[in-house]
């Protein structure tokens, strides 16, 4: 049985780290980061980010950089604007070119988590609505 909440919640592979307060004003619903790279020499940010059910970030672009996520426990979304969303489960890979607009969180039900590995600056943009989100409910695309 896929893990989907307490084992997700309480960091399967890396912990869950703290509420995200750095970002929450660009959450709806709570999430948790745990920075898993902590090298100044390094330019591009490793974290692994956990999603409270429900939970999902801003439509977002990375400018001069790129995200990847690596989907590391309970189920989520991510959609590229113009683009139909993408179920995710643990083991999905999803890289984000330079300039995409996009977004990722947890389904209505699930706990979710990521390792994203970023690079660049992030624009962070308007809210996922909660009509478009509830529309994506019992879809598997």
């Amino acid at each position: 049985m896929m893990a989907k909440n307490v084992d997700i919640k309480n960091g399967v592979i890396f912990p869950a780290g703290d509420k995200n307060v750095a970002y929450q004003d660009f959450f709806v619903g709570q999430s948790y980061l745990q920075g898993l790279v902590n090298d100044p020499d390094v330019s591009v940010g490793v974290g692994n980010v956990t999603f409270e059910p429900g939970c999902r970030n801003n439509w977002h672009i990375h400018h001069d950089g790129f995200q990847i996520l690596l989907v590391t426990g309970g189920e989520g979304w991510y959609q590229e604007a113009g683009h139909t969303a993408r179920r995710l489960k643990a083991g999905d890979v999803v890289v984000t070119k330079d300039g995409v607009k996009h977004w990722h969180g947890a389904t209505k039900d699930s706990w979710f988590s990521h390792i994203a590995i970023t690079a660049g600056t992030p624009e962070w943009l308007e809210p996922v609505s909660d009509e478009a989100y509830a529309a994506l409910d019992g879809k598997e695309e």
